[in-house]
């Protein structure tokens, strides 16, 4: 269920890891945009899912998302994790708002 062949990480139950996408620091126009001026980033790619969470009657109920899906993430949320020097956050299945369609 890993994507990128996560050997010391694997979400649990009903979480997924994702990776931020890049802001974008120039315009269109070619101005290059301040730090601070800069908006949060909301979409983020799917790296790995858990196996599922347990439902009332003991059957797993997978997670609806799939590695390499590009999802809506909400502004505040999430928990920040650390791998091999690169920055991933950890969000429950149900916290994440949506999935882009390709």
């Amino acid at each position: 269920m890993a994507g990128k062949a996560f050997k010391n990480f694997l979400p649990l139950l009903d979480r997924v890891l994702v990776e931020r996408l890049s802001q974008e620091t120039i315009t269109k126009g070619g101005i290059v945009l301040p730090e601070k001026s800069q908006n949060k980033v909301l979409q983020a790619m799917v790296v790995a899912v858990g196996g599922g969470s347990k439902g009332k009657g003991g059957e797993i109920q997978p997670v609806d998302l799939n590695v390499g899906e590009k999802v809506l993430l909400p502004e505040y949320g999430g928990t920040k994790i650390v791998l091999d020097d690169k920055e991933y956050y950890l969000f429950r299945d149900s916290d994440i708002l949506g999935k882009f369609l390709p």
